[in-house]
């Protein structure tokens, strides 16, 4: 399987938006444990480097695409910020999201 290939894995979930303040603040979902360890089984499969994984994500009526970061064991999506904007959305409320993962449409 090439990285990056569509495996049919799809998650859907809630969770908090965190923010990270580093030179530039940046926001990321935490994924629940059952899903990074499912995909931490076929990560191999899926990264196109340093663990990265490629994936669709929707939240609300915003699609987007960008790639989990695998960060302690678990993995973040990052949520850009049209997508807070489109959707309304701040630091620290849940999230409801859908995550595609392997894919890039």
């Amino acid at each position: 399987m090439a990285p990056g290939a569509d495996i049919g894995m799809e998650f859907s979930f809630s969770a908090a938006l965190v923010e990270w303040r580093g030179p530039a603040p940046y926001h990321f979902l935490p994924l629940p444990e059952g899903a990074s360890e499912a995909i931490g089984e076929v990560a191999g499969a899926l990264t196109y480097g340093w663990g990265v994984i490629p994936v669709t994500a929707t939240i609300g009526r915003t699609r987007f695409t960008t790639s989990l970061f695998p960060r302690e064991g678990g993995y973040l999506l990052p949520v850009k910020d049209a997508v807070r904007s489109a959707e309304g959305i701040r630091p620290g409320e849940p999230v409801a999201v859908t995550v595609a993962v392997g894919t890039q449409a």
